[in-house]
C-alpha cells in the first residue's frame, strides 16, 4: 500500500493512471474556491487530461476557501501534495486515475488576505467557485443581490478584511486594477441558471456598497461566463477509502464518480483561458438551453426522488430507482410534466436525456446518498422544481404531480420519517422549515405562504388545490398511498 504523494506516484499500482507531465514544471493560472468532490473529479479532471496531452500547463490550480472548516481539506491535500485519486464507478467496472492539476493550496485565515493576495498576483486569470447554488446571497423574494446578509454587511464595511469568497475577489480585484495587473474572470462552477450573470450580480453589486468606481470597473472588464456542469459525485467516507486502498493507494481523500461528465461553457474569458473542448468539454452560445435540460431533468429528478426516498428510508439513489413506486413517480414526473418544457440541445434531445438520467440514477455502484441530494431544498425546489410548475401552469400542461414533489417535501421538512425516525437538520434554514411543515400539517396553505420559494403560486388553484390535496393524502394514508394513487391516476 502506498501513500498518495509524488514521490509514490512512480510506484503505483499498474491499474492507475498517473500523471505523465512533470509537475514540478507546472505554473499557476487559476484560483478554485471551493475544493469539494465535485471540483476535484470535474473541473479539475478536465485541466487533468489537457495537460496528459503537454497542453495547459501554466494553467494548474491553486486550491482556496474562505471557512474554518476548509482546513481540514487544505490540510490533507498538502500531505498528499494536492494529488487526488479519482474512482470512476462504472457498472461494468471501476477503475482509478491520479488527478494532478492542482499544486497548491493557499493558507485559510480571518480576513483572507493570503487569498486575496493570491488572487492579486499577474498569473491568475480565472478565479473560479463551487459554493453551492445557496451560496451566491440571492435575495429569495426578487432573485436580486441580498445587500443585508450579515457577511455582506462586514464585508461593505470592511472590504480589506472580508468574509466571503465574493468580498476577497474584489479586495483582489481592487490591487489588480490598482497595480495595473488587469482583471481576471470570474468561472461559477454551480447549479444555477445564469450562474455567470448570478456572480457577475453578486461581486458587482457588494463591490458597490463600497467603491462604486470600483464596482464599474469590474463590471466593464472582468468576464463571467456562463457554464452547466454535470457529474454524479457522492460524498467521501471510509467506503471510497477503501475503494481506494483496494487498488492500492492510501488516499486521505479520494474521490468516486459516475462514467459521465458533461461541461458547456460560454466562451466569455477576459484573460485567456485553456482549451477545456480539447478534453471533452462544450464551448457554446446557447448555455442557457444545456443549462435548462439538467437543471429540469437531473437536478429537478433528484428533488423529485430523494425526499419520498428519505420518507420510506431508502438511503441511497439507486435505492430509490429499485424502489418501484419511486422510480415510477420519476418516469411519470419526468415524462408529463418536466421534459414538455425543455428543448433539445445539439447531443440529446429531450426524451433521450431523461433516459439517460434514469440509467444514471440506477447505477448501483454509485453510493450516493438520499440525504446529500435532498440536502437544501429551500434553495432547490425553487431553483430546479418550480420553474417546471410555473410553466405548466403558463402552458397548461399538467402539475398534479409536481404538486406531490412539494407536498412530499413538506412532510419530509416535518423532520420524522414514516417510521418513525428522525430527520437530522439539513437545510440552511431547517428550523423554520419545520416550524412550517407543523403548521402546515392541519393548514397545508400555510407551506404555500413562503412567497420566498413560492411566489404567488398560492393564488393559483391548479397547483394548490393538488398540494392541498396531496399533503392531506400523504398524512391521513401515507408516503406511499399517495405515490400510489397518483401513479393509478
Amino acid at each position: 500500500m502506498k501513500t498518495l504523494s509524488n514521490a509514490t506516484l512512480a510506484s503505483l499500482p499498474d491499474a492507475i493512471t498517473v500523471p505523465t507531465y512533470d509537475r514540478a514544471r507546472l505554473s499557476a493560472g487559476i484560483v478554485h474556491i471551493g475544493l469539494g468532490n465535485f471540483h476535484r473529479a470535474h473541473q479539475s479532471w478536465y485541466l487533468h487530461r489537457l495537460m496528459q496531452q503537454g497542453l495547459a500547463h501554466s494553467w494548474a490550480i491553486v486550491g482556496a476557501g474562505v471557512r474554518p472548516y476548509d482546513e481540514d481539506m487544505r490540510r490533507k491535500l498538502a500531505a498528499q501534495d494536492y494529488l487526488t485519486t479519482l474512482i470512476e464507478l462504472d457498472p461494468n467496472g471501476s477503475s482509478a486515475e491520479v488527478v494532478g492539476a492542482m499544486i497548491d493550496y493557499v493558507p485559510i485565515e480571518e480576513g483572507n488576505g493570503a487569498l486575496i493576495e493570491r488572487m492579486a498576483q499577474p498569473d491568475i486569470r480565472i478565479v473560479a467557485l463551487t459554493v453551492t447554488e445557496g451560496g451566491y446571497f440571492i435575495d429569495p423574494a426578487t432573485k436580486g443581490f441580498d445587500a443585508s446578509h450579515p457577511d455582506i454587511v462586514h464585508d461593505a464595511a470592511q472590504p480589506r478584511q472580508p468574509r466571503t469568497a465574493f468580498g476577497a475577489m474584489v479586495a483582489a480585484l481592487k490591487r489588480r486594477r490598482d497595480r495595473g495587473i488587469g482583471p481576471f474572470t470570474g468561472q461559477s462552477c454551480d447549479n444555477l441558471q445564469g450562474n455567470g450573470h448570478v456572480l457577475r450580480q453578486t461581486v458587482v453589486s457588494l463591490a458597490r456598497l463600497s467603491d462604486p468606481e470600483l464596482a464599474d470597473w469590474i463590471n466593464t472588464h472582468c468576464t463571467f461566463p456562463n457554464a452547466m456542469v454535470d457529474c454524479i459525485v457522492p460524498a467521501t467516507g471510509p467506503k471510497e477509502i477503501a475503494l481506494a486502498q483496494g487498488f492500492g493507494v492510501d488516499d486521505a481523500v479520494p474521490v468516486s464518480h459516475e462514467n459521465f461528465r458533461q461541461w458547456v461553457i460560454e466562451d466569455a474569458f477576459c484573460a485567456g483561458r485553456p482549451d477545456w473542448d480539447r478534453a471533452g468539454a462544450t464551448f457554446s452560445e446557447d448555455v442557457h438551453a444545456y443549462e435548462t435540460m439538467k437543471i429540469r431533468i437531473l437536478n429537478g429528478g433528484h428533488q423529485v426522488i430523494s425526499d419520498p426516498g428519505e420518507l420510506l428510508s431508502v438511503e441511497t439513489i439507486s435505492g430509490c430507482m429499485a424502489h418501484p413506486l419511486i422510480s415510477a413517480l420519476f418516469e411519470k414526473v419526468e415524462r408529463e410534466e418536466i421534459m414538455p418544457h425543455v428543448h433539445a440541445v445539439p447531443e440529446f434531445t429531450p426524451e433521450a436525456y431523461v433516459d439517460l438520467i434514469k440509467a444514471r440514477f440506477s447505477n448501483p455502484k454509485i453510493i450516493d446518498t438520499t440525504r446529500r441530494v435532498a440536502f437544501d431544498g429551500s434553495s432547490r425546489h425553487p431553483g430546479f422544481i418550480v420553474p417546471s410548475i410555473r410553466d405548466g401552469l403558463a402552458k397548461g400542461t399538467p402539475v398534479t404531480g409536481l404538486a406531490l414533489v412539494s407536498a412530499l417535501w413538506a412532510r419530509y421538512c416535518l423532520g420524522t420519517r414514516e417510521d418513525g425516525s428522525e430527520i437530522a437538520p439539513n437545510d440552511p434554514f431547517w428550523a423554520d422549515l419545520t416550524a412550517m411543515a407543523a403548521k402546515a400539517k392541519s393548514d397545508p396553505t400555510a407551506w404555500l405562504s413562503m412567497r420566498h420559494i413560492y411566489g404567488d403560486l398560492s393564488q393559483e388553484p391548479r397547483f394548490a388545490d393538488a398540494f392541498t390535496h396531496w399533503l392531506t393524502l400523504i398524512y391521513s394514508e401515507g408516503t406511499e398511498a399517495a405515490l400510489a394513487a397518483y401513479l393509478a391516476d
